[in-house]
C-alpha cells in the first residue's frame, strides 16, 4: 500500500494539477477551453470525460506497451482512445443529453486532444500500468480544473448564473446592472486563461523563463 502511494507517485499525481499543468504550462488542449466553457455544466462534464478516458486508456496502454509494435503505437494508442470515447459519448447521450448535444462535436474530438496522446505516448508507453493511471487522473483533472475555473468566470459574468441557477439578484438588474456578452465569446477564454497563466507564473518564479 506504500508503494502504491510513494512520494513518486504522489507528485506524478500532484504535478500536473499545478507546476505542470497541462493547459496553462504545457499549453495543450487550448481548443476546448475555448469551446465548452461558456456555461459551468458543460465544462465539468468535459473535464471529467477528459478525465476518466485519459486515466483508463493510460492503463490501457501500460498494459500493452511491451506487445505494441512500435510502428503502429500511434494507431493502436487512437483505437483504444476512440473506444473510450465511443463509450463516454454513447453514455452522455444516455443520460445527460442536454449536456450531450451542449458538447457537440467536442467529445468525438477528445479522439485528437493533446493532452491526452501527449501522455500516453510520453508516459504509458515507459510506466507501469498504476503510475499510468495516476497520471491520466492527475492530469486530467488538472485540465478540468482550468475548464472549470474558466466557465465559472464566464457563465457568472456573462449569464449572472451558475449551472443554470440566477446567482446575481434581481435587484441588481433593476439598479441597471448588465450582464457582460463578451465574456460568453470565446476570445473571452483564451483570456481569462492568460490571467490565469500569469498568476501561476507570479506565484511559481520557476515556471519564468530566464
Amino acid at each position: 500500500m506504500s508503494q502504491l502511494f510513494s512520494k513518486k507517485n504522489k507528485e506524478v499525481f500532484s504535478t500536473p494539477l499545478g507546476l505542470n499543468n497541462p493547459v496553462t504550462v504545457q499549453v495543450l488542449g487550448i481548443c476546448s477551453a475555448l469551446a465548452v466553457t461558456a456555461k459551468l455544466e458543460p465544462a465539468i462534464v468535459m473535464g471529467l470525460s477528459v478525465t476518466v478516458i485519459t486515466a483508463f486508456s493510460n492503463v490501457v496502454i501500460s498494459m500493452l506497451r511491451k506487445t505494441i509494435p512500435n510502428r503502429i503505437r500511434i494507431i493502436v494508442q487512437l483505437v483504444v482512445v476512440a473506444a473510450l470515447v465511443t463509450i463516454v459519448s454513447e453514455i452522455l447521450k444516455a443520460f445527460a443529453y442536454d449536456v450531450s448535444v451542449q458538447l457537440s462535436v467536442y467529445v468525438g474530438l477528445i479522439i485528437t486532444n493533446c493532452i491526452l496522446m501527449g501522455r500516453l505516448e510520453a508516459f504509458a508507453m515507459a510506466n507501469a500500468p498504476w503510475e499510468s493511471f495516476l497520471d491520466g487522473v492527475g492530469n486530467g483533472l488538472g485540465y478540468a480544473k482550468i475548464l472549470i475555473i474558466v466557465a465559472f468566470f464566464r457563465e457568472l459574468l456573462g449569464s449572472g448564473t451558475l449551472l443554470n441557477f440566477r446567482i446575481i439578484p434581481e435587484a441588481f438588474y433593476n439598479m441597471g446592472y448588465l450582464n457582460n456578452g463578451l465574456m460568453l465569446m470565446p476570445p473571452m477564454a483564451l483570456i481569462i486563461v492568460a490571467c490565469i497563466i500569469w498568476y501561476q507564473r507570479a506565484k511559481h518564479k520557476e515556471l519564468q523563463e530566464n
